[in-house]
């Protein structure tokens, strides 16, 4: 009977790149980008409304109308600024502000309602 054997190989001997440790694996830095879409717009410029008139002493400007914070059945008072000088500004208008003055919120200017484009400053003589 023959028998055979098999010859082992013995491992190569070890070189001076096999023993250097493996190379750290790179890491590569992710920081997050924020998209230039998601950023958030600006607020929109309020709508400033002026009245030019001199109302008298211990009366009061009021307007009253179609725009955010603005209603027909009741006005808001303007702030006197100066003499014969008045103003409001409304926040939040994403349309036309449509509006009358009002003497004391009981006497409606003469003439048809006035419409301020949102975002605009209108100054305005009304009369009585």
């Amino acid at each position: 009977m023959k028998s055979t054997t098999k010859i082992k190989k013995s491992p190569a001997p070890a070189t001076s790149a096999s023993l250097a440790p493996a190379p750290a694996p790179k890491i590569i830095s992710r920081v997050p980008r924020i998209k230039e879409s998601v950023a958030f717009a600006p607020a929109s410029a309020p709508t400033v409304i002026k009245a030019e008139i001199d109302v008298g002493f211990g009366n009061t400007l009021y307007l009253r109308g179609d725009g955010p914070g603005l209603s027909w059945n009741k006005g808001v008072p303007l702030d006197c600024t100066a003499d014969d000088q008045w103003k409001i500004s409304i926040a939040g208008a994403k349309g036309p502000v449509t509006f009358k003055f009002l003497l004391n919120d009981e006497t409606w200017s003469k003439g048809e309602d006035y419409v301020a484009a949102p975002g605009a400053t209108v100054s305005l003589s009304p009369a009585f």
